[in-house]
């Protein structure tokens, strides 16, 4: 042979097997997520080329599909009733796109899951057309629908906000509801013109009612962040719940010149008060220097076991992990790295000020955590999965997430939060026969107070009940509440009532 011929044998030798790897490579390493990337059109036209499976809440669907005359066979429909009030969680199919639990469920719902293949086979030697299997949420409808109007009735048309409410003893989301929301069916329609449309729409409106609040949307988390700081101190050995506890009208954390007061609550000024006193009215004074004698790492530790800086919802993506500062970055002249916190950051910290940041999700975890004897458990939002007849094939076992704080601790937290909402600032959730337990939270955004002129705060409520015995813990953020004065924005009153609504809904009060 030649040498021409020899070269050219060789560059097609090569050619062959690039391509073979390449074949190789397409079909068996990147086939999964090409056939699972919600921009691949053949994907996206099989999805509406089959009956989708349903997404149900107890018996009612939240997310169905109906046959359709135009050039797919189905249309992903949203029942009108809640469609809005579920869409955070649903999310939506669109033609190239997936959100919530369609996209995390899309295998189920697509009947491509392992868990289907023995109903795929038989729909195969049937001849039979492939059905999706149905995704059964966790969700409580009459908590939802509490927890979605209760926001949309207190806010008004331009307020924002979420509620999350959680199964203390087994990490059931009961309810997951953000506000302002959106109308999927806008968004599934076969029209890509006017799906595209409605999508600028929303993407563009300031108030980002695309985004799922409850998990995507991280904010100071004020005085409800003093459940962590009193676990730390009382896990720590220092105190107990009801002990005297340090106080006064302001304190200067060491290393400062700057002050922390207590926004005029006479109650805070005496140098020792009850534990029971300052968690009713919510003394900065006392969980400032309680987060610097507790420390920064203990402070951190007791944080991380309630879920702060880690990932822990399996169900839903985009999940914002919720932070207590690991570290202040130094510059480079200063040798990089990161330092400790000081006495005056640590002080903020412990009324959850500074840098420390949570979702509504985890301020009820924080919360059905001491309301489960001290127990975190993994919060998870998909019940069932079952085959498009409703045969169940796989049910959520509860899963243990830590041992946040030790169950006397719990029980001492719990006597506490009940008298809060006894004697204290949560009294707006109370409940006729019910004993139940809550602390507000208001958390300035900036450093100038709204009554000078700064931005108002944002509120926080959490509660749960009944306290001796949860069969509910809830947690509402109100992000923005424009229509409301000043100094009508606080935990207690806006969110309290709401949470009520919530605990009273899934108690059947």
């Amino acid at each position: 042979m030649n040498k021409p011929i020899r070269t050219v044998s060789i560059f097609c030798m090569f050619l062959f097997l690039a391509l073979m790897a390449n074949v190789t490579y397409v079909q068996f390493w990147k086939a999964e997520d090409y056939n699972t990337d919600p921009r691949n059109a053949r994907v996206a036209e099989a999805s509406f080329s089959r009956e989708r499976g349903q997404i149900l809440v107890g018996d009612e669907p939240v997310a169905t599909s109906k046959p359709s005359d135009d050039q797919y066979k189905y249309l992903r429909v949203y029942p009108s009733s809640g469609a809005r009030m579920f869409a955070p969680v649903t999310g939506y199919l669109q033609l190239g796109s997936q959100t919530g639990i369609e996209r995390s469920q899309n295998a189920v719902l697509t009947g491509e899951d392992p868990q289907l293949f023995v109903t795929r086979l038989v729909d195969l030697l049937k001849g039979d057309q492939t059905q999706g299997g149905n995704v059964v949420l966790t969700l409580n409808a009459a908590a939802q629908k509490a927890a979605f109007e209760g926001l949309r009735d207190t806010l008004g048309p331009r307020g924002e906000g979420s509620v999350v409410a959680i199964q203390p003893k087994t990490g059931r989301v009961l309810a997951m509801a953000s506000y302002p929301s959106y109308d999927p069916n806008e968004l599934a329609t076969h029209d890509s013109k006017s799906a595209a449309a409605a999508y600028e729409q929303l993407d563009k409106d300031p108030r980002d009612p695309l985004v799922n609040r409850a998990i995507q949307t991280r904010l100071f988390p004020g005085s409800t962040f003093k459940l962590v700081t009193a676990a730390a101190a009382i896990e720590s050995g220092k105190y107990h719940g009801d002990d005297q506890v340090p106080a006064g009208s302001s304190y200067q954390p060491p290393g400062t010149t700057r002050t922390i007061g207590n926004d005029g609550r006479s109650q805070c000024n005496p140098s020792k008060i009850s534990f029971a006193t300052a968690l009713d009215w919510s003394c900065n004074t006392t969980f400032a220097h309680l987060a610097v004698e507790v420390g920064p790492e203990k402070m951190r530790d007791q944080a991380e076991k309630f879920g702060f800086n880690s990932n822990y919802l399996l169900d839903l993506k985009g999940q914002a992990q919720s932070v207590y500062p690991t570290g202040i970055p130094l510059s480079d002249k200063d040798g990089g790295g990161t330092r400790e916190l000081s006495d005056a950051e640590t002080a903020q910290t412990g009324i959850g000020q500074f840098e420390v940041q949570s979702t509504p999700l985890q301020m009820a975890m924080v919360t059905a955590a001491i309301a489960n004897q001290g127990t975190l458990m993994r919060p998870y939002l998909v019940e069932q999965v079952q085959t498009a007849g409703f045969d169940v094939l796989r049910t959520t076992e509860p899963d243990k997430l830590s041992d946040a704080v030790s169950p006397q601790t719990a029980r001492e937290l719990t006597d506490l939060l009940v008298s809060v909402v006894d004697n204290g600032t949560a009294s707006p959730a109370a409940i006729s026969g019910v004993k139940v337990a809550g602390k507000t939270g208001t958390a300035q955004r900036t450093s100038t107070r709204c009554s000078a002129g700064g931005k108002p705060p944002y509120a926080w409520f959490v509660s749960y009940a009944p306290a001796d015995n949860a069969e509910v813990a809830v947690a509402v953020m109100i992000e923005e509440a424009p229509d409301r004065a000043c100094d009508e924005i606080a935990g207690g009153q806006l969110g309290g009532p709401i949470a009520k609504a919530v605990m009273e809904a899934v108690l059947k009060k």
